[in-house]
């Protein structure tokens, strides 16, 4: 199998990001964004979906880097992907962490598109922008053009609620991401189209 992985530059005079991805690594990861939670987040991302990230970024704030790392994630996805031929497309997962519950479903479609039930209250992020975390799902479902699906169920703790949304999404993306040897070689569409 040829290697499923990018490597993404983004250089702007609002940011300047360099990203590496490997969907079939170890769950390492390097994250230097300056902004501690948010590599925190990343470093779940990971972890639970089992793939190998790089991230090193500057920004003029915390919105456009944040929106700028989400971008190349998702370009970097698109392009690790390939065709798509032979992968699961689909996956949910549902993750508790004390307090919290969060969902996440995906459907690497073709089509970008986030439905988002985010109730943070802004409590315990460490100066990070809770509604940084809409922002950046938006962004990578849109660029990774894949439908993106979710939910912080219950939670009293935003730290909790976000770490907890972020593993769902790693172990959602390892699940469709992967290769089914069932279908290898086959786009998983009725279209035998994957873009749009």
């Amino acid at each position: 199998m040829t290697e499923r992985a990018a490597i993404i530059k983004r250089e702007t005079k609002e940011t300047n990001i360099s990203l590496e991805l490997n969907l079939d690594g170890s769950g390492n990861y390097e994250m230097v964004t300056g902004i501690r939670m948010f590599d925190h987040l990343l470093a779940q991302l990971a972890r639970h979906g089992v793939f190998d990230i790089k991230v090193s970024a500057t920004g003029d704030d915390q919105h456009h880097l944040v929106e700028d790392v989400a971008l190349c994630l998702g370009k970097a996805l698109g392009e690790a992907l390939g065709d798509k031929r032979g992968i699961s497309r689909m996956a949910d997962a549902t993750v508790p962490l004390d307090d919290a519950l969060a969902m996440v479903a995906v459907d690497i479609s073709g089509r970008g598109y986030s439905v988002l039930e985010l109730p943070f209250t802004d409590n315990d992020m460490s100066d990070f922008a809770t509604d940084l975390i809409r922002h950046f799902l938006e962004a990578f479902a849109s660029e990774a053009k894949l439908n993106l699906h979710a939910r912080v169920i219950y939670g009293s703790n935003d730290h909790h609620k976000a770490e907890a949304l972020f593993k769902a999404l790693g172990k959602a993306l390892d699940k469709a991401t992967r290769i089914d040897e069932r279908v290898s070689g086959e786009l998983p569409s009725t279209k035998e189209f994957l873009e749009g």
